[in-house]
This record gives structure tokens, sequence and C-alpha cells, in this order.
């Protein structure tokens, strides 16, 4: 073995120890950092409404939980078996205190005994889901009342879990729940469609789509706007930017030539790949996008307003503009077509950017399966 072989294989080594020990250390300085805050948790004054609250919180926390008890000992292992792990807890011994601050703080859960005076869990459930939906209601619950907290489940609670537990049990029911409750969360936030007034310097949204107002939309994803003069600017709309991804070059139409709807008028170039997208509109190109062509870049800002492909003296405008989509109608078309993307392509674009984004760029697609995308999207 030589000398280089030996000496790559012992800084190898040395640094599998040196991250072993980084991460140790990390463990143990947070664990530390939760210590002290079980050793210092808050008793805070909320007024009248709220006189048992009691505040543990740790910096980034896995999730925010209220714990409604109205024993101090069940309270205690949820807040040290909870805060240890990494999550926030808040606890107060009554069910009128829980309702009172889920109405102006936001927590992801509530774990809520079922037994207990003046209100119980039913009632709190019932309470919470009416005013919080978006609040995940856990049931603490003894083996003698199993069969309620599976009633309460009617009424919006996401679990139950029983006393007494371990702390593994604890944890790992937990972790189970916030699972479940990102799980939801992520299907439930489907790309938000709007129309809107963005100034041409703010970014849109990864996870949303935009239509500025007064944009027609084609079905192969162009828009068109029509200037005071009654020439028609035509670039690619936000949805077609976002499943392309980073565009290498645009190969821009010459300026005076005739087009027809439906013939191609420009083309988006991606790894030597080519798009073609089909005018919207009939006319003459009057104008092409100098500052485009000089610096392409301007469309991951946004693929409206100035930042145009061209310009059309247009022929038919009354007739051709009757056939594309503005306001409500785009807006539906887009979610049609996000939609039919998700349940397509969704997982090959996935698979192909090691990324759980829906919507990365197709760049990183083999040539199939881009030109699949393409083809099914803007080349109609």
């Amino acid at each position: 073995m030589s000398l280089f072989v030996l000496l790559l294989i012992v800084l190898i080594i040395a640094d599998v120890i040196i991250r072993i020990f980084i991460k140790k250390y990390e463990e143990s300085k947070l664990r530390k950092e939760r210590e002290a805050v079980l050793a210092e948790v808050v008793k805070v004054d909320y007024g009248k409404e709220v006189k048992t609250l009691k505040r543990a919180e740790v910096q980034n926390p896995k999730a925010r939980i209220l714990c409604v008890d109205d024993e101090d000992v069940v309270l205690d292992s949820f807040r040290k078996i909870l805060v240890l792990d990494g999550y926030s807890v808040d606890t107060v011994n009554s069910g009128p205190e829980a309702i009172t601050l889920v109405q102006s703080h936001h927590y992801d859960f509530v774990f809520t005994d079922l037994k207990m005076p003046e209100m119980d869990g039913v009632e709190v459930t019932k309470t919470i889901k009416h005013l919080r939906p978006d609040i995940d209601v856990i049931i603490i619950t003894g083996y003698a009342t199993v069969e309620s907290a599976v009633e309460c489940m009617k009424y919006g609670a996401m679990d139950y879990v029983q006393k007494p537990f371990t702390e593994d049990e604890l944890l790992d029911f937990t972790k189970k729940c916030l699972i479940k409750r990102q799980e939801r969360i992520k299907k439930q936030l489907k790309p938000r469609v709007h129309i809107s007034h963005l100034p041409e310097t703010e970014k849109i949204g990864r996870g949303e789509f935009s239509i500025p107002g007064g944009v027609f939309i084609s079905a192969n994803h162009c828009w068109a706007a029509i200037t005071e003069d009654g020439a028609a600017r035509i670039g690619i709309d936000d949805f077609a930017k976002k499943i392309v991804g980073k565009i290498d070059n645009i190969e821009f139409p010459n300026l005076g030539m005739t087009i027809k709807k439906g013939q191609t008028l420009f083309s988006l170039i991606q790894k030597n790949r080519v798009i073609k997208f089909a005018s919207p509109l009939s006319g003459q190109v009057k104008a092409i996008n100098n500052e485009l062509r000089e610096n392409i870049d301007l469309l991951d800002i946004t693929p409206y307003g100035k930042h145009w492909i061209c310009t059309l003296d247009a022929d038919n405008l009354e007739s051709e503009l009757a056939e594309l989509k503005i306001g409500k109608s785009a807006v539906a078309f887009y979610q049609e077509e996000i939609d039919r993307y998700l349940e397509t392509f969704k997982d090959k674009v996935k698979s192909a950017n090691g990324t759980e984004s829906s919507f990365s760029g197709i760049e990183n697609l083999e040539d199939k399966d881009w030109y699949l995308v393409a083809g099914s999207f803007f080349e109609k």
C-alpha cells in the first residue's frame, strides 16, 4: 500500500471521527439548552382568564404544543419529555384556559385530557376544531375511557394517547402525529393561482402562480397583453417558466416577419433541447425585446410585464382574443394544468431533481421525458 493511499485512509478516518465528535457536541449542547429551558419554566401572567399557564419554549421547535390537564403531574411529564426532544410546550389546567389561548396563539397540537371538571375533553375538542380547525387535537385518556376518546375523533380529534405512558411511547406517538400533520398540510397546500399586480422587480414565489390582471393566456402558455397603440406584446407565462426552469437561450422571431396564429413564433432552448411556442395571435413582428435577449435571467424575476419576448402588430385581435383566457377563466385553466402536471409528471421531475418540490424545473429530465412534458403543455 502506497504512502498516499495510507494517508488518504487516515484522513478519511479522521474526518469521520471529527464529524461524530461535532455531532455529539452539538447534541449535548442542544440538550443542555433544553434542560435549561425546563429548569426555568416560565409561569406566564396572562390575566384572570388564564391563571395556570406555564411556558417552555425552545429554539426552532419541531412543533408548538398546548397540553391541558387538571393534574400537574401529567403536565410535568409532558413538558419534561417533549421539551427535551425539541418541542415548545405550554400547559394549563382547564379547558376554558386552553380555549382562550388558541384564539390568540398558534399551536400545532392541543393535547387535552378527556376527564376534567368545568369543561371536558369532548367540549375542548369541539370548540377548538370550530375556532381553529388548523390545530390538531389529541385526546389524553385512561384505559376506561378509550371508547369516549374514539368518540372525540368524530368531532375532529386526530388521535388519542393512553396514560400512563412511557417516555419512548409518548415520543414515538408525538412523532407519528407530527408526520401525519405534515403530510396532511402538504396535500392541502396546493399551488396557489392568483391574479396579481406585482411590481416587475418582485419575484413570484415558487409555490404560487401569478397571472397579471388584463393579460390573456393561450393554451400553450404564452401570454398576450394589448398596448395603448393596439399592438400585442407576447411572452411565456408563469406556468411555462416554472415548469421549464432555467432557460439557456431564446430563439427570437425576425423583425418584420408575418405570423399566423398557431405557427412557431419563438423557441426556448435548454441544454440544446428546443421547445417551440406557437403564436397566440396573427400579425407582423414589430419589435423584439433586446433587454431580455441580453439578460435571459430577467425571466427569473417575472416572465410578465417588461420581460415580453416580442410585439405583434396584430391582424385579427377581436376574433383571436376571444379564444384566449383571461381573469377567472385563466385561473381555472391554470389550476387544471397544475393538477394534470402533478398527476402525470411530478414523480418523474422529483426523481430527476432529487427534491421534494412539486415544481422543480424539467432541466434534469432525460430527453424522452423532457420532450414528453414539453409536448404535453407547450407545443400544442
